[in-house]
């Protein structure tokens, strides 16, 4: 079969193209991975994550299948015989694409274009598609933009032999100047400088968005999960917004902050934040950072986890993988394990689970619920409840009703829960603070209440 005719970008995806949007998704998985825990994945599993990953992409899947691999191979990673079958397939189904459930070197993807006259796709590269098509806002799109010219500019070989070209020197005799393939990595590495410095700025403004939320006395929850783990169904259900909630990885990407009021009349600020996922590349969890540190700062972290799923220990550890990244251990007091999707368990699995969680200790004790069905949203309420406690300090106040400044002071910095006029004619407020402002508060306001608001 005759190679397709390509193009300088050729690392872009063009689904009007009559063969591009037609693939084959190959899980070429190695014959040890046997399972052996429930912190490994699947093959199986594996491999119906990757066609998911090429359908969110609006990919036409026309076949899939697992590649067993004794050992890798340097030129081509899977063997020869797999390499001849594939093609075959390629052929026979008109696929213009092939998905390689796996990290290529340049020099693997070149060779299997070759040999399959087709583009090929790795797993890093299928993600940054992804990243790149739900990238919204400007700060997401530059973030994607970094990662993806970061991936490309090592793999500038895999282009055809206009990067062979030789550009004049100057002069009567000039040298042979720059190839392309020099001009085209200088030009990456100049977009690559002008965007970092974009970054640093996105990065102040965040900086200040943060410190003025700070001033607000609300305490932040941060979601964080598998991706199509239901944190967007959850969002939605807790702050009544309207987020794109679909069964597709990678549904929602750029982090969404709304204010919400508990059951219990706490108010918190709830941060919808881009899902993870396995072998998630690293300049990814780079150029995210800056979005990441939302979780960071929060004040509780939701880890959400689909339950029902086979793989669902397996995607709990991916998770910790990332969080270890940013710093935050699995012990971290903020944690709270959400338990989603119950509603699709039997009542044998579902008892079964309720006796998990009941052996497990009081402040490591999972939540479960149904975002989809709203089942378990009082015990939610009451562990952020309960976990927030543990970081903030009640303080019962009097105050004059003519110091009008200090009642300001309060409302500005402090979460004011009940207010009442004492029979003196004082107010008698019952505030609660973060630790870090509690010697302020004593300090400012030194007359308790006795007895305390109820």
């Amino acid at each position: 079969m005759e190679p397709r005719p390509r193009d300088s970008n050729s690392d872009v995806l063009s689904l009007t193209d009559s063969g591009t949007g037609r693939a084959i998704v190959v899980g070429p998985y190695r014959r040890a991975d046997t399972r052996n825990d429930l912190h490994q994945r699947l093959p199986a599993a594996r491999l119906e994550e990757a066609v998911g990953l090429a359908r969110a992409i609006e990919l036409e899947v026309v076949n899939s299948g697992i590649a067993p691999l004794s050992s890798t191979r340097p030129a081509t990673y899977i063997g020869k015989g797999k390499v001849e079958e594939i093609a075959g397939l390629v052929k026979s189904l008109e696929a213009g694409l092939v998905v390689m459930d796996c990290a290529l070197s340049p020099v693997q993807q070149r060779n299997l274009e070759k040999a399959w006259s087709a583009k090929v796709l790795d797993r890093t590269g299928l993600i940054l598609e992804i990243f790149g098509r739900r990238a919204h806002t400007r700060e997401g799109a530059l973030q994607v933009e970094h990662a993806h010219l970061t991936y490309q500019k090592s793999r500038l070989v895999r282009s055809w032999t206009h990067l062979e070209r030789q550009r004049g020197g100057f002069g009567f005799l000039g040298g042979p100047g720059e190839t392309q393939l020099e001009a085209d990595r200088r030009m990456i590495e100049e977009r690559l400088a002008r965007i970092e410095t974009e970054l640093e700025k996105v990065k102040k403004r965040r900086n200040l968005h943060r410190k003025s939320r700070a001033r607000v006395p609300y305490p932040i929850a941060a979601l964080v999960g598998y991706t199509n783990a239901g944190k967007s169904t959850l969002f939605n259900r807790l702050t009544q917004a309207t987020v794109l909630e679909a069964d597709m990885l990678f549904a929602t990407l750029d982090p969404t902050l709304r204010v919400v009021r508990l059951p219990n009349g706490l108010k918190v600020i709830v941060s919808d934040t881009v899902g993870f996922i396995s072998d998630l590349p690293t300049m990814l969890v780079a150029a995210f950072r800056a979005t990441l540190e939302e979780v960071i700062e929060a004040d509780v972290i939701l880890h959400v986890r689909d339950i029902s799923h086979e793989d669902s220990e397996a995607q709990a550890c991916d998770v910790t993988e990332v969080l270890r990244a940013l710093d935050i251990a699995p012990e971290d007091p903020r944690l709270i394990e959400v338990w989603n999707k119950i509603d699709r368990l039997d009542t044998e699995g579902r008892a079964g689970l309720a006796n998990v969680v009941a052996r497990k200790p009081a402040d490591r004790r999972p939540v479960l619920l149904s975002a989809l069905g709203g089942e378990g949203f009082d015990r939610l309420a009451s562990a952020i409840e309960e976990r927030l406690s543990l970081s903030r300090v009640v303080f019962d106040l009097a105050l004059d009703p003519a110091d009008g400044a200090g009642v300001s002071w309060l409302y500005r910095n402090a979460e004011v829960m009940a207010k009442a006029m004492r029979e003196d004619g004082r107010f008698v407020l019952k505030v609660r603070v973060d630790r870090a402002k509690a010697d302020l508060v004593k300090a400012k306001f030194s007359e308790p209440v006795k007895p305390p608001l109820s």
